[in-house]
């Protein structure tokens, strides 16, 4: 008899507001720290990464500012700000820090995701944009919009 595969229906979560934010190049990706309430608030789609970041220190890799709200059967208190540990190899944490600290990019949390049976997290590094570089990027998505509105117009409005 062979086995079913049970096809992933876990919940993905973006942060949308940094692709918005910053310009982003390279991207990374780490496994992270977590104890068992914060999984479970994972689960239920209950974290928030808007207002996250990646800071190195000692040589190691942390995140600062994920939300994740715990679930109501907690019963201990807990911190749902408190900075996690970011699982990355020696390599990509050499790039990441050489990154942050010659170019002067910063590193932000864009995508937190299962893989398998572990929770990933994707980072970017990315350059901040200015007024003018937002202002031109919701200027180009209005316009694909329009273009995407005028080319799925029946035949006989042409």
């Amino acid at each position: 008899m062979s086995k079913n595969k049970k096809i992933n229906s876990r919940p993905v979560i973006e942060n949308r507001q940094a692709r918005f934010n910053f310009e982003l190049f390279e991207d990374f990706e780490a496994g992270i720290s977590l104890s068992g309430w914060e999984v479970k608030g994972i689960r239920a789609s209950q974290a928030d990464m808007k207002d996250s970041y990646v800071l190195m220190k000692q040589g190691e890799a942390w995140l600062i500012g994920m939300n994740i709200k715990p679930l109501n059967e907690v019963t201990h208190k807990v911190d749902p700000i408190r900075t996690r540990k970011l699982l990355l190899t020696k390599s990509e944490l050499a790039k990441i820090y050489k990154a942050t600290q010659e170019k002067g990019l910063t590193c932000v949390p864009t995508k937190l995701f299962w893989k398998e049976n572990l929770i990933k997290i994707k980072i970017s590094l990315g350059k901040g944009k200015t007024k003018y570089d937002k202002r031109q990027s919701l200027k180009k998505k209005e316009w694909d919009k329009e273009k995407l509105k005028i080319t799925n117009l029946p035949s006989n409005l042409k």
